[in-house]
């Protein structure tokens, strides 16, 4: 999967550090316009990255993309994200990929959150959803920034669209979960949509 102009003009290479092709695609989506030749990591035949092992989303996004940038010689840039829910002290926030262990996906997880907070009154049920975007370049710059969605973990899940908590997690000035907008609203509130955005400055974009 790769995104460019179509122009003649020679672009320089970003690769996005990912295997998780549905943020992959979403970060296509918020970066295809800048002027970079921009790829996924995942499209390249035996792509791997190194285990998480940072103690905050930061450290967490800089493994990666220092990972893409050693492996391709290019830019790489990578993202951390979870969802914070007060109620559960910011829980599962840093592990919420791999939340309830490897034999759930995202239906399983979003499960196991609902049922977490079955006795929590919507009043209580406040959250956000975090996202740190690193992005490191081949001659070892590096850069960080971060951006944060306030919203709600709703009673059940609602809507298609999106990934990952996005059927549970309510966006109160929409009035909908981020399942159930487009992803061009989507991209306008969300987390990762302001984080990619602030990316820009790390990219001349």
């Amino acid at each position: 999967m790769r995104r460019s102009s179509g122009s003649s003009t020679a672009r320089s290479p970003l690769v996005v550090a990912t295997l998780n092709r549905a943020k992959g695609r979403e970060l296509l989506e918020l970066l295809g316009d800048l002027p970079w030749d921009v790829s996924l990591l995942a499209d390249r035949p035996g792509a791997t990255l190194p285990e998480e092992t940072g103690l905050t989303y930061a450290e967490n996004a800089l493994i990666k993309a220092r990972a893409g940038a050693r492996a391709t010689g290019a830019t790489a840039l990578a993202d951390d994200s979870g969802v914070e829910v007060d109620a559960l002290d910011g829980g599962p926030g840093l592990y919420s990929a791999r939340w309830g262990g490897a034999g759930l996906d995202d239906a399983g997880r979003n499960a196991l959150l609902l049922e977490r907070l079955r006795d929590v009154p919507p009043a209580r049920r406040t959250a956000r959803y975090r996202c740190v975007i690193a992005v490191v370049h081949p001659d070892g710059r590096e850069g960080v920034v971060e951006g944060t969605c306030e919203g709600l973990i709703a009673a059940a899940p609602r809507g298609r669209g999106g990934f990952g908590y996005d059927p549970i997690f309510f966006f109160p000035p929409l009035k909908r979960t981020l399942a159930e907008v487009d992803a061009e609203v989507k991209h306008g509130v969300s987390h990762r949509g302001i984080a990619a955005r602030a990316a820009r400055t790390l990219l001349g974009g």
